[in-house]
């Protein structure tokens, strides 16, 4: 055993996300000379059961906590002991979801000492998590048009319209075709007389203002003719986010185009419906966040596509387990700073793996320029990663992912992509 890991120094400061909302950084240092630095996304379309991403006098708060009581139990211990530190973590804390010192708080300190323990050994990130089973790149989802709580006044209901390139053989070629169909979405767009003013909503997507349909009609041309001209396929998704549009009081979802109202199982047979329509191959949170057994039902109903909990898990092993037990979704979206640790974000994943659930790795819409996602989707296996497509802080990901694929080499292979 060497000292070469042992956290000698930490700082932290405010910084601002692609909203310019605040929020933190940290910056951990070992007797080795490894450096880890992390700041913390943050999600507009978050899930109740998620961390609570800041203690009530927000980051001025957490960065307090953080010098005067974390940081000095931090100094001394050993970086490559993750789950020591992400228990210590939680004994501070004290409280289910982090609600004194924060998620994001959490989060940055535990996946910034993941960063300073490889970059102790000089291994990358990826490596250092998964060993020499980390050569697999996922497949990028790619937001192509935006709608609900990522977007504005007028837009579609649906939250995201996705762009995903399963036919590619690497993951530049899926890069490039996630481009290709935002490119293409434009124009189609600007074809039609669209009012978009050439906007995009805080992922990058088009946010133009239009319907819920004819969004469908919109990016089913685009992705087809990026197939096309790529060469190979090239696949619909949509992320609903139902949550922001369910009623609770009223049991229904409303729609604001139309001003539409489902019941569940009206929701279900739409969603049905546009499945088959538009073969969508991916269709995340089409339910609200306690909705089980209406996963449960869909699931069972569609063929071919995942279904995907995002609110309904928020990457928490007990959520996981319930909609294990009960065959609801097939795939759920992994984000870090949703449970607060990298140790729980892992055990979450290999639960998910053993269990036969896809696993897509995500980027939050506020983002920062951090690309340390890049390296837990490819060390953690996950076969899918939601990145957006375009915009600094999301090129920042994908940039860095055709990077792993250049150190990979002749070794790197694209994920195995297996249907329930």
């Amino acid at each position: 055993m060497t000292d070469y890991t042992i956290i000698e120094e930490i700082r932290s400061r405010k910084v601002f996300d692609s909203r310019g909302n605040p929020t933190v950084e940290v910056e951990i240092y070992t007797r080795g000379g490894g450096i880890g630095r992390v700041s913390a996304p943050a999600g507009a379309s978050t899930g109740r059961w998620e961390a609570i991403a800041y203690p009530p006098g927000g980051v001025d708060e957490a960065l307090k906590l953080l010098r005067e009581e974390i940081a000095p139990k931090l100094i001394g211990m050993d970086a490559e002991k993750q789950e020591e530190i992400d228990n210590m973590l939680r004994e501070i804390d004290g409280t289910q979801r982090f609600s004194r010192i924060g998620g994001n708080t959490a989060y940055a300190i535990s996946i910034a000492t993941a960063l300073a323990a490889a970059s102790s050994y000089d291994l990358p990130l990826f490596m250092y998590i998964g060993g020499r089973n980390a050569r697999y790149l996922p497949y990028p989802v790619g937001n192509i048009l935006g709608g609900g709580k990522h977007a504005g006044v007028g837009c579609p209901d649906i939250q995201e319209f996705l762009s995903i390139p399963l036919g590619a053989k690497s993951f530049l070629e899926a890069a490039q075709a996630n481009i290709l169909a935002h490119k293409n979405l434009r124009k189609i767009l600007e074809r039609e007389g669209v009012p978009f003013f050439g906007g995009k909503g805080d992922e990058g997507a088009w946010a133009p203002a239009v319907s819920d349909e004819k969004a469908f009609e919109y990016v089913a041309e685009a992705v087809e003719r990026a197939s096309d001209e790529v060469g190979f396929e090239v696949r619909f998704g949509i992320d609903v986010a139902a949550s922001s549009f369910w009623r609770e009081d009223e049991g229904v979802y409303f729609y604001r185009h139309g001003e539409k109202k489902l019941t569940t199982g009206e929701q279900i047979d739409f969603i049905m419906d546009k499945v088959r329509s538009y073969k969508l191959v991916y269709v995340e949170d089409p339910l609200h966040e306690e909705d089980f057994e209406g996963f449960r039902e869909l699931t069972s109903k569609v063929r071919g596509c995942f279904i995907v909990g995002d609110d309904l898990f928020v990457t928490n092993i007990e959520r996981l387990r319930k909609g294990v037990e009960l065959g609801a979704a097939n795939a759920l979206i992994i984000k870090p700073n949703q449970v607060g640790t990298l140790s729980d974000t892992i055990a979450t994943v290999e639960y998910a793996h053993e269990n036969l659930y896809t696993t897509i790795f995500s980027h939050r819409s506020g983002e920062t320029e951090i690309a340390v996602l890049s390296h837990l989707a490819v060390g953690l296996r996950c076969p899918f990663v939601k990145l957006g497509v375009v915009g600094g802080e999301r090129i920042a990901k994908v940039n860095e992912l055709l990077r792993i694929e250049d150190h990979l080499g002749s070794e790197a292979r694209m994920a195995r992509i297996r249907f329930r």
